[in-house]
């Protein structure tokens, strides 16, 4: 009867400081998540700007008169949230055509 080949041990912890920091950032991928992490920030206001910049005036010609961010219902002021769920949604269906993308062409 065939027995199971025996796991090989784990390799030895690098040793010195230079060795640790390297292994930590191939084991965690940090610097994939950085560039994650910046690339998400800038797309956050590249979408703000278009938000803020394009889709918002045409909504504030659309309504003359007044400004879209002090639109307000009773003592709530909307305008300024609205914009920010248009962004969020934005951003959101954004993440979701990368994620697609990356599930498509088998990026994991």
């Amino acid at each position: 009867m065939l027995e199971p080949k025996p796991t090989p041990p784990p390799p030895p912890p690098p040793k010195g400081l230079r060795a640790e920091f390297r292994d930590f950032l191939s084991k965690y991928k940090v610097m994939g998540m950085a560039v994650a992490f910046i690339l998400g920030l800038y797309l956050g206001a590249l979408v703000q700007a278009l938000v803020n910049d394009i889709i918002m005036p045409i909504i504030q010609y659309a309504m003359p008169n007044t400004s879209w961010q002090n639109i307000s219902i009773g003592p709530f002021q909307v305008g300024a949230f609205a914009g920010a769920v248009l962004t969020f949604i934005i951003v959101a269906f954004v993440i979701f055509l990368i994620v697609k993308m990356s599930a498509r062409a088998n990026i994991q």
